[in-house]
Order: C-alpha cells, then structure tokens, then sequence
C-alpha cells in the first residue's frame, strides 16, 4: 500500500490526498520526474547511503523470521536484497547508537554502562569522530530524522553540531508517540521534538511520530537533488519502543491476538512496514534509488514485557544473551553483487562506520582507533568476514555476580563484572547477563505475560557467573560448555583481561537538577554553559567514586543480614 505523507511544493497538483492509507497512483510521478532528469547534473559515483534504525524491534518480529505480524515492505526489501543472519548490535539504545556513530566498542568511549539519562550531564564524547562527520567531509548532504539518545546537555553534544546538517526528531530515550512529551521522573517532564537546535512547535502537528519521521525524510528527498550530491539519511525511528501506541486501523488487523500488548506492539509493527514502504516508493519517485544502499537495523532485542518476541533466542533486551544482541537487520540496494542472498558471516553495529565511509569514499585515518571492520564485501559477494570476534561489552560497574569472583575466573578474571565476548564459534558471558528465559509464541496466547510457557523457564540457582556456548552448534544458547572445556574459557578471559587493558574510564555522572525542562521553558535540551568542561569531568570522577562506594556498603550490608540471619 502506497501512503501520502504531505504535499511536496513541486508536485503539489498531483497530490489526492493528505490521509496516511490513501493510494498514490505511480503514473502520475512520471511524468514530472521525466522532466526533472533534464535538470540532473551528471550523476556521482558515490552512493546514497540511507540507514534506518528501527528500536526495541525483536528478532522474531519480521515475517521472515516466522512472525505472525505482517511486514510485506520488510520482508521484499530483504528478500531482494542482503539478510543479516549473523548480525549483532548491543542490548540498549544508547550503547548501539554509540557505536554506530564512532565505529568503536563501549569500553573505547566511556559509555560502557546502561544508557546516557535525561537528566544526566553526558553525551558522547566530543572527541569521537562521527559517521556523520566523514561523510559529510567526504561531500556528503547530512541527514537526521528520528531519536538521538545520545545526549544533550550542551551545545556541542547535539546531531547538527556531530555532522548532521539538519535534524529533525527527539534528544531522549522514549516519550509519547503523538504529544512528543517525556517524563523522567515526579516534576520532571518535558516538550522533546526539536527542529535543529530549537523545539519545533510549529511543525508539530500531533501527528503519530512514525508517520511525522518519514513525512519529514520524504521531505528531505524531495527537496535535494540526487544527481549533484551523494545524500546520507539516517532515519532513526521511535518504533517501536514503548510506550505502546498506534493508530486504531492497524490494531484492527490483529483481533486475534489476545495479549494486548502483543497486539499493540504487532500494529506498531505494521505501521513502521507502511512507513518504509513509502519510503523506499519516495527513493524511485525522486531518482535516488538505483544509486543508494538502504540498511535496516533494530537497535538491541524486544522487550516481552512490551510485546516484543525473540523466540528461539534466549533472552530480551537490556541483556547479554543472544535475544538481547542478535538483531534484525538486512542490505538492501541495486549496487548489491550477490543479491537474494544470506550473508552468515559475523557483522557488528561497529562495522558500519569503515563500511559506509569507505563506500561514500571518505578516509579512515589510523588515529580513528576503530573496532568495526570494513565488511562490504562480506555483504555484497558472500566473501569471508575480516570481523572474527565481538566485545559485546565489559560494565565495571554492574558487578552483581554473588558468587563472581577471581577464583572463578582461573585468577584471570573477575567473574563478578558483567561482560560477554564473542570469539568465533565461542560466546563466553561472566557476572549477571540479564534476565535468561525463553518466551515462546505461546506466551502471548494469555491475556498476560505472568502466564509464561513454564517448561521453558529456567532458575539458575547455584550462582553461577560464567557461562561458556558454542553459538555456532547451539545458537540458542541451551547448553553451557564452561567445565566441559576450561582451557576454552581460560583463553577467552585472557582476552577480555586484555580488552579491558585499552578501556577508559566510565562515564555515568550523576543526575543534574538544572535538566528540569521546567528552567528550559518546558523543553528538554540543553543546560550547561560553555566553559563548564571542568566541573563536568570533576562529577564524572566524584560518580565513578561514589559508584564504587556505593556498592562496597551494599556489600557490607549484605553480609550483616546475613550474620543476623
């Protein structure tokens, strides 16, 4: 189904209809494009580059990954094209954007715990690079339309000061699809749809945001000229993160899901398939789409608390398990020499940085210190993979392991850190990975998700804090090799030890109250003056002390309940 997104200036008569679901009839495009080639300069050799992020997405959750929820656009777009079928991302928002913008792990930019907070005097660190930045050097027009999330609290930290020449969309994590508000908390809430640097409340309109995100890079389409400058597009969309709201036509085509959040979350789903089908119609429409690579990505696992499935992996979002990091993704474009394939070889969300600058002819200098690899050629001719292992992540500070220890490590490793490395066929996870269940299909045949599928749940009550599979042979990570094969696991803690040699320091600040959007005329966005750089590099010390602090009385106090006990 084709849907109109808003009247284009210069093909303003040929407009039916402003309504989301109307018909576009295809003849009447062609002819003002026919007259508008005339006015073509001649065309680039570098590709359009047009890359849509998609959030919470579970692998599951495309029709041809097995899902009952219905993606036509998703599924032909793959199908003509490269399936990621090896493809990882990290388990939250900010971590996966992170590395997608610098091509480098978390642990190589100080973002290696959770997410970047509303609240918090953070963002990405200045002195990375962007992909943004490359392009645009490389004569790249720059786009953004969509979510952030990675930080906001000065100026300098925002898209269009990181290489974006505009930006359209929201600096948090989530908010209202329709009102575009955000609360992070009791007298902590906020306006967050910004048009560049300002709030754009003259171009809101109410409109759903995934409708208003592809209107707006239609937009950008129509009002740029193919042929005179190659065009990044990066379309980051909210969906479909909670909160969980659509439009009421698309829960129509779901009655009988019975779980309402599967429901809610399957129409989102849909809805975001409608949006991309009218987008890739735009890229023809306009005469970028035989010049252009298109990649689709979810951004980590779905949350099945929120209707997301990643059945048969293990797992959900916001952890190291495969459901949390395998993710959804595929290559399309007519420049593809192999299309209609699957690429298997290993792909991380770090690769697109060399990937895509290499391929808009920008440079890579030494001094980038990437993690990502080049892997085009992976992609396009099914050539092996120069990527052979994933630092999934090391978090220092997320040390809840009970019994996680050095002795548990060989005295190698502290298995109380939360970490996951990948390493071939070999996966290796040490402290809490995160919540570890199966949920199948059948768990959203009840009304609520507390009536889960019981034979697949599993209780790891002998505290363990290192696991060892071979993802290869048991992607679904049901057989833990760890004692089986210690000299394995010895190997891979040397690695990690030796990551962490090259890790920097965290960054998690503390709240900031002059974040309130209440001193900010009700908008979130920035708060810091300039010249604010040393207090703000004093309260990421004073965190990551009081961060280490915290957790030494946590553990003090745990063991007096337990003498009391």
């Amino acid at each position: 189904m084709l849907i109109l997104w808003g009247p284009v200036s210069l093909f303003l008569s040929f407009i039916v209809s402003q309504t989301w679901s109307v018909q576009m009839s295809w003849e009447n495009w062609n002819s003002p494009l026919r007259n508008r080639e005339k006015e073509f300069d001649k065309p680039s050799s570098q590709p359009h580059i047009v890359f849509i992020l998609v959030d919470d997405q579970g692998f599951r959750d495309v029709g041809y990954h097995g899902s009952e929820i219905k993606t036509p656009t998703l599924d032909r777009l793959a199908a003509q094209g490269v399936k990621l079928e090896n493809y990882y991302v990290q388990p939250l928002c900010s971590p996966s954007r992170s590395q997608l913008m610098t091509g480098r792990y978390q642990i190589h930019t100080g973002l290696q715990h959770s997410i970047i907070r509303a609240t918090q005097p953070n963002c990405l660190p200045l002195e990375n690079v962007t992909l943004p930045q490359k392009l645009k050097k490389a004569g790249y027009s720059t786009h953004m339309v969509g979510k952030w999330h990675l930080g906001f609290y000065k100026r300098g930290c925002l898209p269009t000061q990181r290489g974006f020449d505009t930006f359209f969309g929201s600096l948090l994590g989530s908010g209202d699809y329709y009102s575009h508000y955000k609360c992070e908390g009791p007298g902590m809430c906020g306006y967050d749809l910004h048009e560049g640097e300002e709030a754009a409340w003259e171009q809101d309109h109410g409109l759903y945001s995934t409708m208003m995100f592809t209107r707006k890079a239609i937009s950008i389409l129509a009002n740029h000229n193919p042929r005179g400058q190659p065009l990044f597009l990066y379309l980051a969309f909210q969906a479909v993160h909670s909160p969980l709201q659509v439009p009421a036509r698309y829960l129509e085509r779901y009655k009988g899901i019975p779980n309402l959040h599967r429901r809610k979350y399957a129409s989102m789903v849909s809805c975001l398939d409608e949006a991309i089908h009218n987008l890739t119609l735009a890229l023809k429409r306009y005469g970028y789409y035989d010049n252009t690579v298109i990649v689709y990505s979810s951004d980590n696992g779905g949350q099945p608390l929120a209707g997301g499935s990643n059945w048969p992996l293990r797992g959900s979002k916001a952890t190291y398990w495969e459901g949390g990091i395998r993710a959804v993704g595929f290559v399309h474009s007519p420049l593809l020499v192999n299309k209609g394939t699957k690429c298997r070889s290993l792909v991380h969300i770090t690769d697109w940085f060399p990937t895509l600058v290499t391929l808009g002819e920008g440079t890579l200098d030494e001094d980038l210190n990437l993690d990502g690899y080049d892997v085009w050629e992976a992609i396009s001719e099914g050539r092996p993979s120069p990527r052979q292992d994933i630092l999934h992540n090391i978090d220092p500070v997320y040390i809840k392991a009970k019994n996680g220890s050095w002795k548990a490590g060989y005295g190698l490793w502290n298995t109380a850190i939360r970490a996951a490395l990948r390493v071939g066929h070999w996966k290796l996870l040490t402290g809490v990975p995160g919540y570890s269940d199966w949920v199948p299909p059948q768990t959203f045949s009840k009304q609520r998700l507390t009536s889960r599928w019981h034979n697949e749940l599993v209780h790891w009550g002998c505290g363990k804090s290192i696991w060892l599979f071979n993802i290869t042979a048991d992607p679904y990570e049901r057989v833990d090799l760890s004692q089986r094969y210690p000299h394995i696991v010895k190997k891979m803690l040397i690695r990690l030890a030796q990551y962490n040699k090259t890790a920097v320091p965290v960054r998690y600040p503390a709240k900031d109250l002059r974040s309130n959007p209440q001193y900010n005329g009700g908008v979130w966005g920035p708060w810091y003056k300039e010249g604010q750089e040393k207090d703000e590099r004093y309260n990421n010390l004073l965190t990551n002390h009081l961060g280490k602090s915290r957790w030494k009385i946590k553990s003090k106090n745990r063991k007096l309940k337990r003498k009391e006990e």
